[in-house]
């Protein structure tokens, strides 16, 4: 028994005195593992002596981490000036609003939320903004693009974002390359600028899906997204996502809790009360900007319209009455 006690009393005795090397540390007022990590500006871990190598990924699947030495380095000051400049030839079929007539009543419901974010972006920090629905086939992704659009006949440049990646179609609405985009952005594929278009003659910049992933949701729960949406704000007045609808995938949840505000699309005659409700209650941030209402027949819109624009085209005794009432 005294070989076991003797024993005990020189592992307390070890336990109680700090090795050379700790106690160096301790005089330097550093604690014995702060040589284990260290914070990078980015906010990344950085080892400052590797014992091991993190390889590149192989595949995308696989890729949930940015390859060692390729942090986000961005040239802010010119970013713009490198993004592609690519033609805007909408698809027929998209029923985007045009910008050489903005009279046409969808424009006009547009700007219409155009006035009401802007108003709310001089009340408070709101820049950044997920577009989503309860459903699909709700009308999202043509409510998002239409009011990126909107945004951009001002002055001040605004981006698209299609970060719905698991069934993106906003290059669609523009005919383009889906790829390089936010995805190859994300996994150090591409430099951002390169998977940043502009739509010609316009202050609009688009930002495709990219090359299709595996793993869409844990590829936006990488550090990067939040920081990325963030910078954008050094460029870009507004930054508008169009992401999957809330009740089909916890995506567009989650990019809700990395932005200002979410816009909920409806559609009228579809959409139920409680979908609504349930989508609603799905965030976990309550930072629902307002409700978006698609599909309106055209007969409500143009009465509106129609006897304003034409009493302003043909001014009084030009017929400007007769043509309202027709």
């Amino acid at each position: 028994m005294s070989r076991v006690h003797d024993a005990l009393r020189r592992a307390e005795q070890l336990l109680e005195s700090p090795s050379s090397d700790d106690a160096q540390d301790a005089e330097r007022g550093a604690s014995p593992d702060a040589r284990s990590l260290v914070v990078s500006e980015e906010g990344s871990l950085a080892e400052n002596e590797s014992y091991f190598e993190v390889p590149a990924p192989t595949t995308l699947s696989a890729g949930l981490t940015r390859p060692e030495g390729k942090g986000i380095q961005v040239d802010w000051r010119n970013f713009l000036s490198k993004c592609k400049v690519i033609p805007f030839h909408p698809a027929p079929e998209a029923h985007l609003i045009d910008i050489e007539r903005p009279h046409e009543v969808p424009g006009e419901e547009f700007r219409s939320l155009r006035t009401r974010l802007n108003h709310m972006q001089s009340q408070q920090d709101l820049h950044s903004i997920v577009v989503t629905s309860a459903s699909p086939a709700e009308g999202k992704t043509f409510s998002a693009i239409n009011l990126a659009l909107a945004q951009a006949q001002l002055e001040l440049p605004v981006l698209i974002a299609d970060l719905d990646l698991r069934r993106p179609v906003v290059h669609n609405m523009f005919q383009c390359e889906k790829s390089p985009g936010f995805s190859d952005f994300l996994l150090a594929e591409r430099p951002l600028e390169e998977c940043v278009r502009r739509i010609e003659g316009t202050n609009l910049y688009f930002m495709p899906a990219g090359t299709q992933v595996k793993n869409p949701l844990e590829l936006l729960n990488m550090r990067q997204v939040k920081y990325t949406i963030d910078a954008f704000r050094k460029v870009f007045n507004w930054v508008i996502l169009d992401t999957p609808p809330l009740l089909f995938s916890a995506d567009a949840n989650l990019l809700a809790t990395l932005t200002d505000g979410t816009l909920i699309v409806v559609r009228i005659g579809s959409t139920t009360y409680d979908n609504v409700i349930r989508a609603m209650q799905s965030l976990c941030e309550n930072n629902v900007l307002g409700i978006v209402a698609n599909g309106a027949r055209a007969g409500e819109l143009y009465s509106k319209y129609t006897y304003y624009y034409t009493k302003a085209e043909h001014g009084p005794g030009e017929g400007g009455e007769e043509a309202a009432e027709a």
